[in-house]
């Protein structure tokens, strides 16, 4: 890093958090500049030396957006214990974060980023972004379930502890047993448990796109990364200025 910047973007840029995350840590004293606890919406250079808990952060890494399609069977999971985990299954490096995990028991696109700002814009869950799925359940899709689908269904949220409406959606029919939705939400297994509502149980369930990135042509276990267009329209889709 040859230039100055504020130390929230620094450490966002690193992939170790998001902007706002930096925030608290520096505020909390986790965060050292030359050995000297840091100050919030101070900025540092490319001779400073920047920790977190005494580890030294390096940002000399450039910019990454991975496509993966992950498979069926695998977890969206960091930890190096879980056999089933992507990080020990693929060649994904580990300075990657994933943007909106997939359960176990589902397949298709993830995105992975080393950017913890862009990690964070794409994933909450009040920016409404679309990720959209094709399903396979296991008995005939009816009007009545397509239209009670697309108008919100009431479901448990654990985490909360508490009952909660799901967003109103888009749900199309494909064929007889398959239909697609476009969510702006990513409740826990949200899908699977908005399907159970109306007892029906999911089969299949792949995700082919996040905002304007879909999953195309590629195959289970596929790795790419994201074209200079896409990472271009992402941004504007976040309205960042930044390409």
């Amino acid at each position: 890093m040859s230039e100055t910047m504020r130390l929230n973007k620094y450490l966002s840029a690193s992939g170790v958090c998001s902007r706002r995350k930096a925030d608290e840590w520096i505020a909390a004293g986790r965060v050292t500049v030359n050995g000297v606890k840091a100050d919030v919406g101070m900025s540092v250079g490319g001779g400073d030396t920047v920790c977190v808990d005494g580890r030294q952060i390096q940002n000399d890494e450039p910019f990454k957006l991975v496509v993966f399609y992950k498979p069926k069977g695998y977890a969206c999971t960091a930890y190096r214990g879980d056999a089933s985990g992507i990080f020990r299954n693929f060649d994904l490096s580990a300075d990657l974060k994933y943007i909106g995990r997939l359960d176990k028991d589902s397949e298709g696109l993830l995105l992975l980023t080393n950017d913890g700002d862009l990690c964070n814009e794409v994933a909450k869950a009040r920016n409404k972004h679309e990720k959209e799925y094709v399903v396979k359940v296991n008995r005939t899709v009816t009007k009545d379930f397509l239209e009670g689908m697309a108008a919100g269904v009431r479901i448990y949220d654990q985490h909360k502890e508490e009952w909660q409406v799901t967003r109103p959606c888009v749900v199309k029919k494909l064929n007889e047993n398959t239909f697609s939705i476009i969510l702006t939400q990513g409740l826990n297994r949200q899908i699977r448990r908005m399907c159970e509502h109306f007892e029906y149980r999911v089969e299949e369930l792949r995700r082919i796109r996040v905002m304007n990135i879909r999953l195309g042509e590629m195959k289970p276990g596929d790795i790419r990364s994201a074209t200079k267009e896409e990472i271009i329209e992402l941004r504007r889709q976040l309205g960042s200025r930044e390409q």
